[in-house]
């Protein structure tokens, strides 16, 4: 769709898509109208059986995607039970597509990148990519990321991350390290890359691959279910205020720890 910051590119030759999150100038920040797109994007790749796997990366070289646009505005409802959460349906998973989907990171990936990142099969990673959760630096509690991320990494880096905010960056070789990231690529080959990929995955028989894709998810989709179910009320419960927030991140300092 035209200026929703989204593009979708299908080669009919090779049964692969490329999503791109095209919105460089704000770090590919996800806002209402990209949010809706991406749920679009994954719902049309439900019924096109000429998408056999697809690559999701962004726009520009400096960042994949930085989490929710912070200008964008969210009406809430009043009651504490409930909370509109724009981010909860850009996921190929969370739109009941169970084609394979390879993220290809460069630059930037914090927040609410780890919506996408969480319901891809596995990361691409060039080697200026960082990945950071700054929530508890800003008063915010880390839940959707961090029950994401837990489905990835070890306990206590899936902790630390979320524990030391905006502090502490996740290089790609310790991203790697930690089984986050399946392979560093040289900066501009990780979309390459995760084609490359694609291109084999989709050349396997169709019902063999999806079925391989659910088979995999089962293994955690209990355990990814309750814990996502708790997050609501974690977040409704230990947000601060959002004029509270603002002013905490108009006070970030500069500066971090790579590690």
């Amino acid at each position: 769709m035209p200026g929703s910051g989204v593009r979708a590119e299908r080669d009919g030759r090779t049964g692969v898509a490329v999503v791109t999150l095209d919105r460089p100038a704000r770090h590919n920040a996800i806002d209402l109208a990209m949010a809706e797109e991406l749920a679009a994007v994954w719902r049309r790749f439900r019924f096109d059986d000429g998408v056999r796997a697809v690559v999701i990366a962004g726009a520009g070289g400096k960042a994949f995607c930085t989490g929710v646009d912070r200008s964008a505005v969210v009406p809430q409802p009043t009651s504490p039970y409930s909370m509109d959460d724009p981010l909860l349906r850009i996921g190929p998973k969370a739109n009941d597509l169970w084609k394979p989907v390879i993220a290809a990171v460069r630059g930037l990936a914090c927040g609410g990148a780890f919506y996408l990142l969480g319901e891809a099969e596995f990361l691409i990673a060039a080697e200026d990519a960082v990945f950071f959760d700054p929530h508890t630096t800003y008063g915010m509690v880390s839940a959707y990321e961090s029950v994401h991320m837990a489905m990835r990494m070890p306990f206590g880096e899936v902790a630390r991350t979320a524990l030391m905010g905006s502090a502490e960056r996740l290089s790609a070789r310790r991203a790697y390290e930690t089984g986050l990231v399946s392979e560093v690529t040289p900066p501009g080959e990780e979309v390459p890359a995760a084609v490359r990929c694609a291109e084999v995955i989709a050349s396997h028989p169709t019902e063999a691959v999806q079925g391989t894709v659910r088979a995999v998810w089962s293994a955690k989709e209990a355990v990814r279910a309750v814990a996502l179910a708790q997050a609501p009320h974690l977040v409704t419960l230990g947000n601060l205020p959002p004029e509270r927030q603002a002013e905490l991140f108009a006070a970030r300092r500069p500066g971090f720890r790579l590690r």
